[in-house]
């Protein structure tokens, strides 16, 4: 039996650098560290766009806070972006105060987030474009 605030995470990979990481529960020290290791695996699974849909976690502290920062850094680092999506009133007036809503893409919906995702995407030059042009 699960405990009522328990950390529940669910992985969709919508594309194969795209994943959609559905999260319930309280979101704090006692329980990100389950969050931190699906995030983690899915970047070294090639996932470098990641969407967090956080419309069932009623509570976050600095833990919660410190994931997001982390695997944020992690995607732009491999030239991806982590989205947040579906977010609690409480939940994003923390990430109002912390300022991470003005560097993270907060999304009415992970349907919205994957959106943008595919339309930043569709934006991107080929890299088999590029190196064609430079052997002719």
């Amino acid at each position: 039996m699960t405990e009522p605030n328990a950390l529940n995470v669910e992985v969709n990979v919508t594309e194969p650098e795209v994943a959609v990481v559905t999260v319930s529960g309280d979101l704090d020290g006692e329980t990100g560290t389950s969050l931190h290791h699906q995030l983690a695996n899915q970047i070294v699974h090639g996932r470098r766009y990641l969407v967090l849909d956080l419309r069932a976690v009623p509570f976050m502290d600095s833990s919660g806070l410190n994931i997001i920062i982390r695997a944020s850094n992690e995607t732009k680092r491999l030239d991806g972006s982590l989205h947040l999506a579906a977010v609690s009133d409480v939940v994003l007036r923390l990430l109002d105060l912390t300022g991470i809503s003005v560097t993270t893409p907060v999304h009415a919906s992970p349907e919205d987030a994957l959106a943008e995702i595919a339309s930043r995407q569709a934006a991107e030059p080929d890299p088999a474009e590029g190196f064609h042009s430079a052997q002719r």
